[in-house]
Order: structure tokens, then C-alpha cells, then sequence
């Protein structure tokens, strides 16, 4: 995995998929799941797993951001609707340390579509704890994913949305984003709650590989569209200007240009001098 990492860094192909292992749908497949999902959101039983995920995961989320540190809560203040949120990419579990950031705000969690397939706990939580799947299918798209992000906003709720897309674990540089969530935030005129979550190792092992990490989640000031521009000239002006500022929180977290060659150091918490063969 690191290996691939590092490939693709160097490559600057910032939306490659690194994990190899990770499950693929067809379009057929894609549009059963989605199907059932859309119909079982219209269930009183939807309703009702949802409040018991959401209690679940708020206790989880206490528990596993105990040690995570914030700075710029502040940036919430004048917050009073919905809004995009958007982060770097780097763990399954990072969404816990957004949510404890912008506690007191309901988070909407943005996911990819193969993760209802998940099976046990996780899969109970990934289909009933405010996630919104996303597809490759255009009409689910383009019709349904837009609506239920409408929907979301209109009651106030924050909507994770990861602009890198593929998740690379344990990276600590900010890549650069796709346009989709500005897009929405123009689209709908929300402003973009922008966060970079910065990472120092630890000595405490965690596995061969991989020593314990301690977060800092840093909430960068909020980016309010333009409602002059055309939603196009937003969406661009938001992006380049959420890509600016996480760039600067990692330069000043670790003391270094984004623009810097590939380290091995890039990858928080990896024990190994030299990069091995994923």
C-alpha cells in the first residue's frame, strides 16, 4: 500500500486507487443496491436504525477522538444553514475527528456506494449512520445524489464530502481536489467549511508497520460563495481557494512546502526507512 503511495505521488496522480483489495459493482449490480437503498429510506425501520446508528456512532466518536486536539472552531460561528464540509483523506475512521469538530451541527457523510455491502456492525453503520452513497450510475447522479443532498441542506445538516476521493492511508498532504463538492456548494449556495487534519507519530505500536498517530484537526476559515458568480466561476474560486488554505495548514504542521518530493515520512506513523513492495 505505502509502495503505491509513493507511485502515485510521485506520478502526481492524486485520485489513484491505492488499495488494491478494495470491492467493485457493475452498473447492474450498482443499481440494485441503490434501488434498495432509496426505497428503504422511505421506511419507518430506516428511521429508526438511523437514531440507533447515530447514537452508536456518536459514542464511538467520543471514544476513539478522546486525544484529538482542534483549533479554529470558531470558523462555525456564522454558520446557520447547511454547509459542505470537506478533508483530506486518509483513514476510514477520520470522519469521527469532522464530526467531533462540528459537534451541535447533524454530519451527513458522503460514501461510496460498496461500503452498504459491508457486512456486521460496520455494515449496519455504514447504511443507517447518516451516510450518502455515491455511484457511477448517471441518472442515480444525477438526479437522485443531488436531491438528497438538497434535502440535507435544506434541514441545516453539514454534508462530509472528501474532494481527493480515493482514500491514501496515513498520508499527511493535502491533494489536490476534485470539483464536485464546491459544485454542490455553489449549486445549492452553501459555504464550504474547509478542515485539514494534521498527524504526529507516536512510539505506541500499533502493528508491524504502523506505530499509533496523534490528530489535530485544524478548521480553516469558511468559504462563502459569491452569489454574483455563475455557479461555475464559484465552484472554481472555492476549490482553489480550500486547496490554498490546507496547503498552508500543512505547511505550517510540518514545517515544509506541499510541493516538496515524496518522503517515506509522508506516510504518518510508518515504521520502515524504505518503502517495501505493497
Amino acid at each position: 500500500m505505502v509502495a503505491n503511495i509513493a507511485t502515485a505521488a510521485q506520478a502526481h496522480n492524486w485520485y489513484a486507487k491505492v488499495e488494491t483489495n478494495d470491492p467493485a459493482l457493475t452498473i447492474a449490480e450498482q443499481q440494485q443496491v441503490l434501488a434498495a437503498y432509496l426505497r428503504r429510506r422511505q421506511t419507518l425501520g430506516f428511521h429508526l436504525n438511523t437514531g440507533i446508528a447515530r447514537a452508536l456512532m456518536g459514542t464511538a466518536a467520543r471514544l476513539e477522538t478522546a486525544g484529538v486536539t482542534i483549533s479554529g472552531a470558531e470558523q462555525l460561528a456564522g454558520i446557520t444553514g447547511g454547509a459542505i464540509v470537506t478533508s483530506n483523506h486518509f483513514s476510514p475512521v477520520e470522519n469521527m475527528i469532522v464530526r467531533k469538530a462540528v459537534r451541535g451541527h447533524r454530519l451527513m457523510i458522503v460514501s461510496q456506494l460498496t461500503n452498504l455491502q459491508m457486512g456486521g456492525m460496520l455494515g449496519y453503520l455504514m447504511n443507517y449512520a447518516d451516510t450518502l452513497p455515491v455511484s457511477t450510475t448517471t441518472q442515480y447522479m444525477g438526479r437522485d445524489f443531488p436531491a438528497l443532498l438538497e434535502a440535507n441542506l435544506a434541514r441545516n445538516r453539514f454534508i462530509l464530502i472528501y474532494p481527493e476521493a480515493e482514500m491514501w492511508f496515513n498520508y499527511t498532504r493535502p491533494r489536490p481536489p476534485k470539483r464536485g463538492a464546491y459544485y454542490y456548494a455553489a449549486r445549492f449556495g452553501v459555504p464550504v467549511v474547509s478542515c485539514f487534519i494534521s498527524m504526529a507519530p507516536t512510539a505506541k505500536a500499533m502493528s508491524a508497520d504502523f506505530t499509533a498517530v496523534q490528530f489535530h484537526m485544524h478548521v480553516l476559515p469558511t468559504i462563502w460563495p459569491d452569489h454574483a458568480k455563475s455557479v461555475r466561476d464559484n465552484a472554481q474560486q472555492m476549490m482553489q481557494q480550500d486547496y490554498a488554505q490546507k496547503c498552508a495548514a500543512y505547511q505550517a504542521a510540518y514545517g515544509q512546502a506541499v510541493t516538496a518530493p515524496f518522503s517515506p515520512q509522508d506516510i504518518a506513523g510508518w515504521r520502515h526507512a524504505t518503502i517495501k513492495e505493497a
